[in-house]
Order: C-alpha cells, then structure tokens, then sequence
C-alpha cells in the first residue's frame, strides 16, 4: 500500500501506517502519532488506565481533530 497523501503528489511511497479516522495509509512523512488516555466506563476501580495507547493518523484528520 502506498501514501494517499504522497499518491495525490504524484510519488510513489510506501505507507508505514493507517489512519485511525479514515482509513488511509500514510508514510513516516506524514503520518501523525498520538498518545491517547485509554478510558473505560465508569465502574467500580480504575477509570483510566496507566498506560496511554498510540493514535495514528493522516495530516487531514489530525487537522480536523484540532480544530473541532
């Protein structure tokens, strides 16, 4: 699989990852890496875990996150 973002440049570049949100993949270049609280319903104990997770996304959805 190849990079949308780069594709759309007329480049031919490996994807080293998948966007979380829509699903495109994405080079070392462009892809943005995130760390997320990992959070459970509310029940008896820990609500939050220790450990954050790792979000992965395109330029695209990582603007549109930040700007919502």
């Amino acid at each position: 699989m190849n990079c949308f973002e780069c594709d759309q440049r007329g480049r031919a570049v490996a994807a080293v990852a998948v966007c979380s949100v829509c699903g495109a993949g994405v080079c070392a270049t462009h892809v943005r890496t995130e760390a997320k609280q990992v959070r459970e319903p509310a029940n008896p104990g820990k609500v939050v875990h220790d450990r954050s997770a790792r979000q992965l996304t395109c330029p695209i959805c990582r603007e549109a996150e930040e700007t919502a």
